[in-house]
Formats: C-alpha cells, sequence, structure tokens
C-alpha cells in the first residue's frame, strides 16, 4: 500500500534529493526553461510554485523588516542571492496578478539510451517560452 507517500524518492538520498531540487529550482528560475526528466519535473513544480509565491509576498508587505525577512528566505531557500534577486525583481513582478500555475510541464519524449521519459519545464509568459 502507498499510504501516506507524498513524493517520489528519486533513487537518491534526502540530502542529494533536496540539493538536486535546489539546483533545479535556481536553473529554472535562472534560465526560465530546463529539460529534465518528467518525475523531477513533476517533483520540482510545487517548489517552483512556493518560491515565486514567496517572492510575491515580498511587494505585498508594507515593513520593510518583513522585506528583509522574505528576502533572507528567498537566498536560503535558492542558495544564491544573485537568483533571490531576479525572484524578487522581476519574476514575482511578473506573476503578480497571477493566483497560481507559473510554470508548465510540456513532455519532450523519450531520452535515447535508457528511454526515461523526459519534459520541458518552463515559467510561463517569459520570453523563453
Amino acid at each position: 500500500m502507498r499510504h501516506r507517500k507524498a513524493h517520489r524518492l528519486l533513487n537518491r538520498t534526502s540530502k542529494h534529493r533536496k540539493s538536486m531540487f535546489k539546483n533545479m529550482v535556481c536553473a529554472l528560475l535562472r534560465e526560465e526553461r530546463i529539460q529534465t526528466t518528467l518525475p523531477k519535473a513533476k517533483e520540482i513544480r510545487p517548489i517552483v510554485e512556493k518560491t515565486i509565491t514567496l517572492g510575491k509576498r515580498y511587494h505585498l508587505e508594507d515593513s520593510a523588516a518583513w522585506r528583509v525577512h522574505i528576502r533572507r528566505l528567498a537566498i536560503a531557500r535558492l542558495g544564491d542571492e544573485e537568483i533571490a534577486n531576479k525572484l524578487i525583481d522581476s519574476v514575482a513582478v511578473r506573476f503578480k496578478d497571477r493566483a497560481g500555475g507559473y510554470c508548465r510541464i510540456v513532455k519532450a519524449g523519450f531520452r535515447y539510451g535508457d528511454c526515461a521519459p523526459m519534459a520541458v519545464i518552463c515559467l510561463l509568459d517569459s520570453p523563453a517560452t
């Protein structure tokens, strides 16, 4: 039975999985489009959605202290200050009127060699789309 098992383990340890997801989210926010396997794309979509929503909260706060706190949370979540600044300054502003669903997953066939299902995950309303 698969009760209370929410996520895919992707045959990796928890540390490896968390760092891989962090790197993939940073790459998606930097490039606005990445190609990966379908299970990985399905796993990082909620992380990307929550990260963009965190960036949107930055523009809704009136207090400067909360803005500093949110910026620090974004840097801690992404591990890169440059990507966190891009998230807050451009990506979150682009999605300020959107209630959710910031990225799209498009199936891209199968990988040569091991026949793994591939997908392209990209941010909506981006020049790379």
